[in-house]
């Protein structure tokens, strides 16, 4: 076997049950968070925080410190450290492969409208519409721009922009159960909700209680990222792994 350092791109529950797994099955894990929230909530093993000084840093990172893979386990809107990992890997030889939740589907009684960014969800939003936004604070200054709007923004961190009034801004961290989603729509008069499409359980009751109360939905697609080895669960990503580094 080449070596069991691992490095995972990190930041969801994926990576930190990853790491977790990982330690347990003899590798040798070390998580890289972007540094970008306040109050993370820490994986197991070796951490690593802050940016690596793009694709030429990352495989001087790689390279001095013998990883011998990258598992890539980002946010699925982390488009960029995404394109970085799989570069640099190629770069150096190194596997590369993605843990990746699936993304959601509509299903029967939903009323989904799919966009393919932040401006097109910001721009389908009728006028005088009071939505639900999750999309996080990093974009959410395109829904504060339209005056015509009203809303409850649900995201980790306070926004780094000025909140307009009729707005009110939610600090919660998921997951979050139905009952709190029913009870959310229904206290703030909720007409649309806004979502990107990150896939997973701990958020996805949102998505229940607006189809059962005939909530418009604002979906934004999930950005392009590189081709390449996919798993969809932690125990997967070890087979992926002894079948990679022992080739």
């Amino acid at each position: 076997m080449r070596g069991k350092r691992i490095l995972i791109l990190g930041g969801t529950g994926e990576a930190r049950e990853l790491a977790a797994q990982l330690l347990e099955a003899g590798f040798d894990p070390v998580t890289s968070l972007a540094g970008v929230t306040a109050s993370p909530r820490w994986p197991v093993g070796e951490i690593r925080t802050g940016g690596f000084g793009g694709v030429g840093g990352l495989c001087t990172y790689i390279e001095s410190e013998g990883i011998a893979s990258i598992v890539d386990a980002t946010h699925p809107f982390a488009a960029q450290i995404s394109r970085h990992g799989f570069e640099a890997a190629t770069r150096c030889g190194i596997p590369y492969l993605r843990l990746e939740r699936p993304a959601w589907r509509p299903e029967a009684g939903d009323h989904w409208t799919e966009v393919h960014n932040v401006a097109e969800a910001a721009a389908a939003l009728p006028k005088g519409a009071r939505p639900l936004v999750t999309i996080g604070r990093k974009d959410i200054a395109a829904f504060f721009a339209r005056g015509d709007l009203s809303g409850v923004a649900r995201m980790i961190e306070e926004p780094t922009c000025a909140v307009p009034e009729g707005w009110i801004v939610l600090r919660e961290r998921p997951p979050f159960t139905l009952e709190r989603e029913f009870n959310l729509l229904m206290a703030h008069g909720v007409t649309h909700l806004v979502s990107k499409n990150a896939g997973g359980e701990d958020t996805r009751a949102k998505l229940i209680a607006a189809r059962e109360k005939n909530i418009p939905v604002i979906m934004i697609e999930r950005p392009a990222k590189p081709v390449a080895r996919i798993a969809i669960a932690a125990r997967d990503v070890i087979t992926a792994l002894g079948d990679l580094l022992s080739a």
